[in-house]
């Protein structure tokens, strides 16, 4: 068995289905160097401990899960409460980052990475729209989240519906109009 490790230095064992290539995946070596750092201001702790326990989206779970923001960005949650919803963008530092050609299991046909939202991608970045529950300290308690316990957070950002929803969006996978 080929031991491979995560960006955090976690065993990973080539046995677990996520670092599998499905028939007529395709993937690709990624850049030898990074373009750019970052910090990860916190942690997101869900009741999820394998991928297979995680929802598929975000809206298939009530689960109240606890954002755990390192203390010294406390400050920053100053009128973070009076909203309803927040923007939660997340690494998933335990996926693969080769992969350019997907299939999902749940729809069986081949897909580029960039028409997913596969936590397998050169960036793992997630993002949700989560239900702001309550705020404790540096804790924040939210509805909405579909990762792993333990994921690494990279920022909080207030939803505001007036700029972020985009109505006439097409849902999902449907043909572009006018064409």
């Amino acid at each position: 068995m080929i031991e491979r490790k995560s960006n955090k230095g976690a065993d990973v064992s080539a046995d677990d289905d996520f670092l599998k290539l499905r028939k007529g995946e395709v993937a690709v070596a990624p850049p030898k160097e990074f373009d750019a750092s970052l910090y990860f201001i916190g942690r997101i702790r869900t009741p999820w401990q394998s991928r297979a326990q995680c929802p598929k989206n975000t809206r298939e779970s009530d689960a109240i899960c606890t954002i755990e923001l390192d203390p010294r960005w406390t400050p920053a949650l100053k009128g973070l409460e009076i909203v309803t919803h927040v923007l939660l963008l997340y690494w998933m530092d335990r996926t693969r980052r080769d992969l350019v050609v997907q299939v999902p299991r749940h729809y069986g046909e081949q897909r580029g990475t960039f028409a997913l939202r596969s936590p397998a991608r050169p960036n793992p970045i997630a993002v949700s729209v989560a239900c702001l529950v309550r705020i404790e300290g540096n804790a924040l308690y939210v509805v909405g989240i579909d990762c792993l316990d333990n994921t690494p957070l990279l920022d909080i950002k207030p939803y505001f519906a007036s700029t972020d929803s985009v109505p006439e969006a097409v849902v999902g996978w449907h043909a572009r109009r006018g064409e």
